[in-house]
């Protein structure tokens, strides 16, 4: 008897304590991105429905059952995009842990900063998707498949205003550019503003899409920029930039293992 009483009494902790663990890592999950407004407002409906199944608000209760139900429905259907993104990550180990080791990750890393500050003194604009556990299939059949070995030279030929490739943006998978010319889904968050231009918003909407990360030169300032996880991150110099880049592709994947 002693055991079914501490149980009792225990397992309503347990289970706001899953609850609170999923809800948390979903909004986590989904933070930047367009469904984060929505999830956050559904939290705020299902504290509102316990509210009132706590205070016996019959009617309250059977209305906010129905609104659940519907909004099942709407947010497969809204956020089609962003759930499928999630459920394919599920299991997949990071594409350079599998295939490359770290002295060739840094070799890329390098072709590709080198690229990036030429074009940038040049002001001419760029966008280098870096696929890592998500796939960017997608992605690169937008665009003009190719197979071919990173290369600085290859990388800044691309994006040339006389290059027939230089619209869009390249994508890489592991030692290998395999695709130029590529649409990259724009971010329609909130947060940024409104001045920031296509290039800013498509170098952010794939990595709210996906785990991928992007360097970014800008066209009108010349500035290099890291776009990952929904976010921007400021580079200065070549050196910070490689240093970025090591610490996303190299030391991150280190730290998990």
């Amino acid at each position: 008897m002693p055991f079914f009483w501490i149980w009792d009494f225990i397992k309503p902790a347990i289970e706001i304590v899953i609850l609170w663990v999923v809800f948390y890592n979903i909004l986590a999950f989904f933070e930047g991105t367009r469904a984060f407004q929505v999830f956050r407002g559904i939290s705020y409906l299902l504290i509102l429905f316990l509210g009132a199944e706590v205070l016996g608000f019959t009617i309250l209760s059977w209305l906010l059952t129905k609104i659940f139900a519907i909004s099942i429905i709407a947010l497969l259907i809204i956020f089609q995009p962003e759930l499928r993104q999630g459920l394919a990550r599920l299991g997949q180990q990071h594409l350079f842990s599998i295939t490359l080791g770290e002295f060739e990750i840094v070799a890329i890393i390098e072709e590709i900063a080198a690229a990036a500050y030429k074009l940038a003194r040049l002001k001419v604009g760029c966008l280098i998707a870096v696929e890592r556990a998500t796939r960017l299939q997608a992605y690169i059949e937008s665009g003009l498949e190719i197979d071919a070995k990173i290369s600085s030279e290859l990388l800044q030929s691309i994006f040339m205003a006389n290059s027939p490739l230089h619209d869009g943006g390249v994508i890489t998978r592991g030692n290998r550019l395999v695709a130029a010319s590529c649409l990259f889904p724009l971010s329609d968050n909130p947060s940024f503003s409104k001045v920031i231009g296509t290039r800013h918003r498509a170098a952010i909407g794939i990595t709210e899409h996906t785990d991928a990360l992007v360097v970014m030169v800008s066209e009108q300032s010349g500035e290099v920029s890291v776009a990952s996880d929904g976010r921007f991150i400021p580079v200065v110099n070549r050196e910070q930039l490689i240093g970025i880049l090591k610490d996303l592709l190299v030391n991150k994947e280190k730290k998990k293992k």
